[in-house]
């Protein structure tokens, strides 16, 4: 694979084609870049349309989705399906008809080619999972194999430790204790000592 687009960077600008309701005449609209100024976004690939693991996926995050919104997050799914294929998926499949965040058409492969997430083999997108701050900076990524479906708790746990500002520990959770910065600079990192305000 190409190199993996990493945290800091900026998400790559784009404009695609999005499936946003199986109703006849609201089917679909573009969906670019621009709709990822000024809140925190939550952006998830999936391989492709009417397999096995990915709707199981789609209906986690649309049933999140409240949680997302309270966060002050979008939701945006993107795959290499066109968005026919999107609209076929979401009339075929009662779970998945009045899904509530966009489904977005990667069909060229672009967007997933430059973020180097595009499996060799299969020339699919693999399960990578992006958190952006109001700047499109990448402030979290996780990418699982095909085969291996993702937890939408750990990423709503890793959106609101990121929008906390704070010192997060290992298993930390919404509610539980953050860290107290060190005072002695001497003996701790830039990251740890710097105040960071809450970002939601």
């Amino acid at each position: 694979m190409a190199r993996l687009l990493g945290l800091g960077e900026r998400f790559p600008e784009f404009s695609m084609h999005a499936c946003v309701s199986a109703e006849p005449g609201s089917e679909f609209r573009i969906v670019d870049s621009h709709s990822l100024e000024g809140k925190w976004a939550a952006i998830f690939f999936w391989p492709l349309d009417f397999t096995f693991v990915c709707p199981t996926e789609l209906v986690e995050f649309d049933r999140a989705l409240p949680q997302f919104r309270a966060l002050n997050t979008r939701v945006f799914g993107v795959s290499g399906d066109s968005h026919y294929a999107h609209l076929a998926w979401r009339k075929e499949s009662p779970a998945l008809r009045n899904l509530g965040f966009p489904m977005l058409s990667d069909y060229k492969k672009e967007l997933a080619e430059e973020l180097g997430i595009l499996d060799p083999q299969e020339k699919v997108p693999v399960r990578a999972t992006y958190i952006l701050d109001p700047e499109k900076t990448i402030r979290w990524l996780c990418v699982n194999d095909l085969s291996v479906g993702r937890n939408t708790e750990e990423v709503l746990r890793v959106l609101e430790a990121l929008q906390s500002g704070e010192l997060c520990p290992a298993n930390w959770a919404s509610g539980k204790p953050t860290l107290e910065r060190p005072t002695d600079i001497d003996r701790a990192v830039r990251w740890e000592t710097s105040e960071h305000f809450a970002l939601r």
